[in-house]
């Protein structure tokens, strides 16, 4: 009787009676795209995890500048260090505050130039310039209210204004300070309801770049009349004829624009005289400031 050979593992017998041969390599050829894939997801998660973590390390470096000392010698003993860097600290940040004030006026269209903004830019020269006389000030122009809310936000500083064109537009802020009485809708052309020297100083933009000859002879002296130390005229510059096309229905004429030497003889005529004094100390504090007016800026006596 002929025994039997053990039957070898690795063989089958299929349905037809054959043998077939199963290969350890034909296992692992099956299982190799599940392998890809969780070799593809363990990539993945690992790219986003260094992102994730590479944010937060940016974040946390962020926090710790926030809460260190602008200067460096803050934590030291150093005094007058410390007051150096605390000067140049404030340096840097008027610096600042005036290059934006510069961006914001380049960054206006031709057509609504302004002079009245040029006077909100120049608050702070003016300051420098005329000392204690910037404590009750009266600015006429279009847009006063502009001028006469960034004059409040000053310390010991009274501010009014005078309107000489409609106002119907006219946000929310400024009709409140016309409630108040702090500015008032008038036409220059006629008298101003004030009494003589009822401010230290006077401030004019615009307004009178939109008079005729026969007017401008009224209201410039009215100008100086309520002033007791100056009157500061702000007005555009020839180059500048056709940013000041604007609509006629609200000012009755175009404005013309006359130049610095025009204005000095006019301003002769009228018995005006310009503050020498005054005019250095302007040019002194705008150096300093690094302060280029766009507009042409005159500043003249009180009648005595």
């Amino acid at each position: 009787m002929a025994t039997r050979r053990p039957i070898n593992p690795s063989r089958r017998t299929s349905g037809s009676g054959t043998a077939t041969f199963s290969s350890p390599f034909h296992s692992r050829s099956r299982s190799s795209p599940y392998l890809s894939i969780a070799l593809i997801i363990l990539g993945a998660l690992f790219v986003l995890g260094f992102l994730y973590r590479g944010q937060v390390y940016r974040a946390k470096i962020f926090q710790d500048q926030q809460r260190k000392p602008r200067c460096p010698f803050a934590n030291s003993k150093a005094a007058n260090r410390i007051e150096d860097c605390e000067a140049d600290s404030i340096l840097v940040s008027r610096t600042s505050d005036i290059l934006v004030e510069d961006l914001e006026v380049k960054k206006k269209p031709y057509g609504d130039f302004s002079c009245t903004l040029e006077v909100e830019r120049a608050i702070p020269i003016l300051q420098k310039a005329y000392g204690d006389s910037m404590h009750k000030v009266l600015h006429v122009g279009p847009d006063t209210c502009s001028v006469v809310s960034r004059l409040l936000n000053e310390e010991d500083s009274e501010a009014f204004g005078v309107e000489p064109y409609d106002i119907e537009d006219a946000d929310l802020t400024c009709r409140r300070l016309v409630h108040r009485g702090l500015v008032r809708v008038a036409d220059i052309k006629f008298p101003l309801p004030y009494r003589a020297k009822s401010f230290s100083l006077v401030i004019v933009s615009d307004a009178l770049d939109y008079l005729s000859p026969k007017y401008l002879n009224r209201t410039l002296p009215e100008l100086a009349r309520v002033s007791s130390d100056g009157l500061v005229v702000f007005t555009g510059y020839p180059r500048h004829q056709k940013a000041k096309a604007v609509d006629k229905a609200k000012y009755g004429r175009s404005a013309k624009l006359r130049s610095s030497t025009w204005w000095v003889r006019y301003f002769v005529q009228m018995s005006l005289e310009e503050n020498e004094v005054v005019v250095k100390k302007f040019e002194q504090a705008a150096e300093k400031k690094s302060y280029t007016p766009n507009c042409q800026i005159f500043h003249l006596k009180s009648y005595n």
